[in-house]
């Protein structure tokens, strides 16, 4: 095994099922019921003009700069992936631009992370193909290596194994473990399902807010 250079085989992955349920919850409320504790950081943003995000994770482990292993995956891609791209978050070099972007949405990729930069911002920016990156650079890749697919990587301290669940919206992205599935989101819909019901409340005019001066008599607030 030669670490640096190397393509491994996903185990498992989430199927379609959970990936069309999860993209009807807000991408908040999986955080909030993965106890915000998990977040892709606050640099990587989407890119595209609209669009949820949400696939199997096919990791890139990438030099900065550097897209020979991104160029590769995209071949490899089966339809519905999510490409995830772990380049340290360096910006120097753009890692991908609209040639790379249209070959992925003619091979039925689901999206792409790049924790680095693209090019061609303006096009891709005018497009819903859902394209989350840290950053924006002129200059071009280099093709060299070395570089790793489907091994484990992390964004900011988010771990994403191959074959996790990878979602993203306007707030941001959020990987889901393969094996929490089914936990987090029964969590997250009961709680998607309570805030519909609090924003009805709210245009009524009928939401209890009690508990705020409640909160504030427990912790001795001085109040008038």
């Amino acid at each position: 095994m030669s670490i640096g250079f190397r393509v491994l085989e996903r185990a498992r992955k989430v199927d379609a099922e959970w990936v069309a349920r999860y993209r009807e919850v807000p991408v908040a409320n999986v955080s909030d019921s993965m106890n915000r504790m998990t977040a892709g950081g606050a640099k990587v943003r989407p890119m595209h003009r609209a669009g949820v995000l949400a696939g199997a994770a096919l990791t890139v482990k990438a030099r900065p700069g550097d897209n020979l292993m991104l160029h590769y995956a995209l071949d490899i891609a089966e339809p519905g992936d999510v490409v995830v791209v772990d380049a340290g978050g360096d910006l120097s070099n753009a890692l991908i631009g609209e040639m790379m972007v249209a070959y992925a949405i003619k091979r039925g990729v689901a999206g792409i992370v790049i924790n680095g930069a693209i090019r061609d911002s303006a096009v891709i920016g005018a497009g819903d193909f859902p394209l989350f990156a840290a950053g924006i650079s002129h200059r071009g890749p280099y093709k060299d290596g070395p570089g790793e697919i489907n091994v484990p990587i992390a964004i900011d301290g988010m771990v994403i194994e191959p074959g996790d669940l990878v979602i993203g919206d306007d707030d941001g992205l959020l990987c889901v473990p393969f094996d929490q599935l089914g936990e987090v989101f029964d969590r997250a819909s009961a709680k998607h399902a309570a805030e519909c019901k609090q924003m009805e409340q709210i245009a009524q005019g009928t939401n209890d807010r009690t508990w705020v001066l409640e909160s504030l008599k427990k912790k001795g607030c001085l109040l008038p």
